[in-house]
């Protein structure tokens, strides 16, 4: 799932982290502080001082230049500027020696040194990596809008960010883009199906579902596998079979009904969908049934009488729910599906089908965003169980796992 936006992301992690740590080599000097060892001969140096001259002057001088000369030269000279400038600060060398010891410090020390130092991004390194993001989320179909506030918001939080001295690069970008997106996964309206279902069940009366969307994009199987949802929960739910445009729509859902031993209410294809919307719910309420869910025929958004259809069954239903069932395949197409249905007649939630096989994500990053409306639903298979309440963790997962 999602296989191209995570390896993109992966990418941008992985840059983000070279960013942070690319310049260590730099900041840490190793050739030059190979000299600092002179702190040896200086602990050193007091102690032959004093013994040299000893030596040298009671001795028979004329032997001194003859055998000591090719070896005390190259110390002796050096003594005395030695001795000089090494002996007198010899006390003072604790407070010189801040300057001196971090270049000779080991390399473990040397990389914490480096951690504290070098890890700040620039907006400079931060549009370069920001550039990158955009490009990764327009290829996945994520609408314009989401992307432009997911990267707002990573640009917001990446710039001028300075890590501590245990924090892992790759970790803190991994969070911060986890922080973005679950912005846009978010929305102020929720919906508990079932909390909906058991408050309507309290006043007698039975929960009504329409779900709305394009042809083709699996809308009868999600209602099947829907009624599956409210039977494994407890509930008794019936069919209605508002689908009077399509042929073969009656029979298929009542194939579904069949294999999962459902009602269905239905009339002959051609039949007012409004009426069998009616007639469902009106059966649903003298026979005890919990939920009515009706399908209805799917249509393009650009489709006038079918989209006045739509209004007229959403008018006789007054549904406690309109789902918009979309395609998680077809991308940002999803979304303006859905955005177009919202703007007719007011979608409550959405189910996006096929997300076991989108390998972009477009559509399940941006629906929310733009219509303002959460994902109630994910279709992950073909089979009837194939249908997991939304969790936006569940998509972060599937974007940042390995």
């Amino acid at each position: 799932m999602f296989e191209k936006l995570k390896q993109k992301l992966k990418k941008i992690v992985e840059r983000v982290t070279k960013k942070t740590t690319e310049e260590a080599p730099a900041e840490i000097p190793t050739e030059k502080p190979t000299e600092v060892p002179p702190e040896a001969p200086v602990e050193a140096a007091p102690e032959v001082s004093p013994e040299v001259p000893a030596e040298v002057k009671p001795e028979a001088p004329p032997e001194v230049p003859v055998e000591v000369e090719p070896e005390i030269p190259p110390k002796v000279p050096a003594l005395p500027k030695v001795a000089p400038k090494v002996t007198p600060p010899a006390p003072e060398a604790p407070p010189a020696k801040p300057k001196i010891l971090p270049p000779a410090k080991p390399k473990v020390l040397r990389r914490v040194v480096a951690r504290i130092t070098r890890r700040e991004l620039t907006p400079a390194d931060v549009e370069d990596i920001i550039w990158e993001l955009q490009v990764g989320l327009l290829e996945s179909d994520v609408a314009v809008p989401v992307s432009d506030k997911i990267i707002d918001r990573t640009k917001e939080l990446l710039t001028g960010r300075k890590l501590g001295l245990t924090e892992d690069p790759k970790k803190l970008v991994e969070e911060i883009l986890l922080h973005a997106i679950r912005e846009v996964l978010s929305t102020k309206k929720k919906v508990d199906v079932l909390e909906l279902i058991k408050t309507k069940r309290a006043k007698g009366e039975p929960a009504v579902f329409v779900f709305l969307g394009i042809n083709g994009h699996g809308k009868t199987t999600t209602v099947a596998k829907f009624a599956k949802y409210i039977v494994d929960h407890g509930y008794k739910p019936i069919l209605a079979a508002a689908d009077t445009f399509r042929a073969a729509g009656i029979e298929q859902l009542e194939i579904h009904a069949d294999r999962l031993g459902l009602e269905v209410v239905k009339q002959r294809r051609g039949a007012d969908a409004a009426a069998v919307a009616f007639d469902a719910i009106a059966h649903a309420k003298a026979r005890g049934f919990d939920v009515v869910l009706i399908d209805t025929a799917g249509r393009m958004q650009t489709d006038v009488n079918l989209m006045d259809e739509m209004k007229k069954i959403v008018r006789v239903s007054k549904p406690d729910l309109k789902i918009f069932v979309g395609d998680a395949l077809t991308g940002n197409d999803a979304v303006e599906q859905a955005s177009t249905f919202d703007k007719a007649v007011g979608i409550d939630g959405s189910i996006l089908c096929k997300m076991d096989a989108d390998a972009r994500g477009g559509a399940a990053l941006s629906i929310t965003q733009v219509t303002g409306k959460p994902i109630l639903f994910l279709g992950t298979g073909q089979d009837y169980k194939d249908l997991v309440e939304f969790d936006p963790d569940f998509l972060l997962k599937a974007l940042f796992s390995d």
